[in-house]
């Protein structure tokens, strides 16, 4: 499993690099030293894991997630308890409190490995975000890593798009045109010019005007596919 160290903080990466020595099953690939410096290092390095200080000069470390595309498994690092309850709720992996205790870093150690062994699916370099991927989104106080799969649909809202999952529906800033270069089309299908839907939450489709179809997605939202896309999505389904 590659990891990347992201901290301002030049001797807290060296004392971090040293405690996870003895972890063979992690190779620590790289060092971020500010949110800028982590972007180009994620793109280079495609980490499955990041250790991350949350106050950095600049960006910090949740404005940071909010930038990425697809994110790896987060561990917060930071020496102010006071983000701790914060973090959870961004449904981090773990949260350390620096001085880093060995003993704490030991259990966060066997929670990734744990988790590792039960994923069956392998870190990929492809620029295609599938199902599997996760993504960060912040509103307002509330903050979730959403995992792609969980979302049933995207709804174009200017230069934001609208994420329905579950029972929450918060804003990202990204096109609905970017994330349907990005998504993967076997599982993501782009319906009209204001959504796109996951195939996997289809409950019913039935005819609509002008030769279109009227899709009914699971938790309720009724989708209109326009007719020029009518003609993919029944080859797509083999309708």
């Amino acid at each position: 499993m590659k990891a990347l160290i992201i901290d301002d903080e030049r001797l807290a990466r060296v004392e971090l690099r040293r405690l996870m020595a003895p972890y063979k099953e992690i190779n620590i690939v790289g060092e971020a030293i500010n949110a800028e410096d982590a972007l180009n290092k994620i793109t280079e390095l495609n980490p499955d894991l990041i250790f991350l200080d949350i106050q950095m000069p600049g960006k910090n470390g949740f404005e940071l997630l909010e930038e990425l595309d697809s994110v790896p498994t987060v561990i917060f690092t930071t020496a102010y308890d006071e983000y701790a309850l914060k973090a959870f709720e961004y449904n981090a992996m773990d949260y350390l409190l620096k001085p880093i205790e060995p003993k704490r870093l030991e259990e966060t150690v066997k929670k990734i490995v744990e988790q590792s062994r039960k994923s069956s699916v392998l870190s990929s370099e492809s620029p295609v975000l599938s199902e599997y991927d996760q993504v960060f989104v912040k509103d307002g106080e509330r903050c979730w890593f959403v995992k792609l799969q969980s979302v049933r649909l995207f709804e174009s809202e200017g230069n934001y798009v609208r994420l329905y999952f579950d029972d929450n529906k918060p804003l990202i800033l990204r096109t609905l045109n970017y994330l349907d270069e990005r998504l993967d089309n076997k599982t993501f299908f782009r319906a009209n010019r204001k959504h796109i839907i996951n195939l996997k939450y289809i409950e019913n489709i039935e005819p609509w005007m002008n030769g279109g179809l009227l899709v009914k997605l699971k938790g309720g939202n009724k989708i209109e596919v326009s007719r020029r896309q009518a003609i993919k999505f029944k080859d797509k389904l083999s309708l």
